[in-house]
């Protein structure tokens, strides 16, 4: 053999040994949060497995490595339609969110927002279950007001950003009404990504309603989108008087969200796409990545 060819077998036998101690592919430990609801009842489900869960990204199927139940604090912002539009909803309003916060008592920090005229601060995030309460009985439409719902949806998604907490949901509680937000729907969309958040919408359905508009259509993708994309829901209601029952649910299902930890194979691309999936029939798993994995 020649002096060139016994070069190159060393230099790849150097190689060999450099992937073999140092591969690839080595797998990193990833952590998701997701809940998960019978599918029949929508009831938060207990004792869920590693092996009732599937994770993928991009389409390809991770190792679930555990699952047990979350215990990190939460953040939750909650939006609230209090324009004029909203004006004959305001009581069964401030009634279910009285009962959505008692709920949630103990989930971690809670941020009031409405979006009458302008985004605003009702209260800023805190832990008082006596401050939120007494800022969510303050609650009353404004008159002669338009809803901002789109930019106090960007608004929160980008302060929720520079929190420091692993997990995050945007809770919002609307109506279909008439939009007068600044922002196109892709940098809602783009924000609500960024900023790792969950987003979870009510609607009161209006059966009169029109997608005529740009503005209706950009509010309309955003609400459709927004929870499928980050790993929340969407549920749609005929009447205000379901507020209360939709948001007792869903703080139980914040309040019994599983922590999930998988095998993501090391890559200089991360995922683009996650989606957190049922292992066993009558169950509903919905989830997302923690917040702030693999920044510096």
């Amino acid at each position: 053999m020649s002096r060139v060819a016994l070069a190159r077998l060393a230099a790849w036998c150097v190689v060999l040994a450099s992937l073999i101690a140092h591969p690839l592919a080595q797998a990193v430990e990833r952590v998701a949060y997701v809940t998960v609801v019978d599918s029949a009842t929508e009831r938060p489900v207990t004792g869920v497995t590693a092996g009732q869960i599937i994770i993928r990204e991009d389409g390809n199927r991770r190792e679930v490595l555990s699952v047990s139940p979350a215990t990190s604090d939460m953040t939750v912002a909650v939006i609230i339609d209090n324009s004029q539009a909203a004006s004959p909803t305001i009581t069964d309003l401030r009634k279910a969110l009285a009962t959505f916060l008692d709920t949630i008592q103990g989930l971690g920090p809670v941020g009031l927002f409405s979006v009458a005229d302008r985004p605003t601060i009702l209260r800023e995030y805190t832990t008082s279950q006596k401050e939120l309460q007494d800022a969510a009985g303050r609650v009353f439409h404004v008159p002669s007001s338009g809803a901002t719902l789109l930019d106090t949806i960007a608004d929160v998604a980008k302060g929720i950003g520079r929190r420091t907490s692993d997990r995050a949901a945007i809770v919002v509680v609307t109506g279909e009404n008439t939009d007068f937000s600044t922002l196109q729907y892709r940098d809602v969309l783009e924000t609500l990504r960024d900023s790792g958040a969950m987003l979870y919408v009510t609607v009161l359905v209006n059966p009169n309603g029109s997608m005529s508009t740009d503005e209706a259509r950009n509010r309309a993708t955003v609400l459709d989108r927004g929870p499928r994309e980050s790993g929340g829901t969407r549920t749609d209601v005929l009447t205000s008087m379901s507020f209360e029952a939709r948001l007792k649910a869903l703080g139980q299902m914040l309040t019994s969200q599983y922590r999930v930890t998988y095998a993501q194979p090391q890559s200089l691309i991360p995922p683009e796409k996650f989606e957190a999936l049922s292992a066993k029939p009558g169950l509903e798993v919905r989830g997302a990545p923690a917040r702030g994995q693999g920044k510096k």
